[in-house]
């Protein structure tokens, strides 16, 4: 509206819901069996550039990670301790990101710690968006902490361009 950059709103608009602790998206989020909150998110614009992150730790904004990934290095995509060291690097700060009620739903989970997910069904959340902005240009976002009491160390699709997120300014985006 005001002229702004499809990519600034992807990345603010999924920053609202890593906020949350409501949501099993960043703060609050989801911890894989062992009790560690990992976090994966990636972003592109309309010139096809993109970055990515992936089983980063610590950090509540890991569509912000993202961003810098793609703005910042000649890479794609950051995982584990090289894009926590990376963040960090950036001026990020590490944050407990197990809240007492995700840890709470965690500690009842571990009573009986049976894995049978079914993907769609409360055991997961991933926020997806896209935007386009007054000059017709697209970007897209997306930020996930995969599934709920996963093995520590499993990453899905949602960080992948071209799986979780593509966008294609002439074509569309998804």
């Amino acid at each position: 509206k005001d002229g702004g950059r499809a990519l600034d709103a992807v990345e603010k608009g999924v920053m609202v819901t890593e906020n949350e602790q409501s949501c099993c998206v960043g703060l609050g989020a989801n911890p894989d069996r062992d009790g560690f909150v990992t976090l994966d998110a990636c972003i592109m614009d309309e010139f096809s550039n993109c970055g990515s992150v992936a089983f980063l730790e610590r950090i509540k904004h890991p569509i912000s990670v993202a961003r810098r990934v793609m703005e910042k290095t000649p890479h794609v995509m950051l995982v584990g301790d090289g894009a926590l060291e990376f963040a960090i690097a950036q001026g990020f700060k590490k944050e407990k990101l197990l809240t007492e009620n995700s840890e709470k739903a965690w500690r009842e989970w571990l009573k009986e710690s049976q894995y049978k997910p079914i993907i769609n069904i409360e055991n997961h959340d991933t926020i997806g968006m896209l935007a386009i902005d007054v000059n017709g240009n697209l970007s897209g976002s997306c930020t996930t902490s995969g599934l709920a009491y996963k093995m520590h160390g499993r990453v899905g699709d949602s960080p992948i361009i071209g799986a979780g997120l593509y966008v294609d300014n002439e074509i569309g985006a998804a």
